[in-house]
């Protein structure tokens, strides 16, 4: 199963080729931050056939990948398309970069912000 994965904004996009499959037949599970992705191709059976020529696959399609824990698992979103299997996979608020302002009074204040945009240097830590 080939597939691209890329961060857009904030979320990952992941699209996989599974051409031929029913989008029924495809699984998708998320379980202790792996994600799995199964489907399943059967040949078409029609009686009185004679093959030629086989180089289809057929059978099982299985990919399993760890998310860590930056992607907000509750939040996946899936699609399929003219045979591509697309996930949607949003960062966790708790992953994204925020910047920490100290009060006069030594008090913390939090909040999610793009560190490097703030920055003239772009660099600040984040967490």
């Amino acid at each position: 199963m080939p597939m691209d994965v890329y961060r857009q904004g904030d979320h990952y996009v992941l699209n996989a080729d599974l051409p031929g499959l029913d989008p029924g037949s495809v699984r998708i599970d998320v379980d202790n931050g792996i994600l799995t992705i199964q489907g399943q191709r059967t040949p078409a059976a029609a009686e009185q056939e004679q093959w030629v020529a086989r180089e289809r696959f057929t059978g099982s399609y299985l990919r399993k990948l760890f998310l860590g824990d930056g992607i907000d698992a509750e939040k996946i979103s899936a699609g399929y398309r003219d045979g591509v299997l697309s996930l949607i996979m949003p960062i966790a608020d708790r992953a994204k970069p925020r910047r920490i302002h100290i009060d006069a009074l030594g008090e913390v204040h939090s909040e999610t912000t793009p560190a490097a945009s703030d920055s003239p240097s772009g660099r600040e830590l984040a967490n």
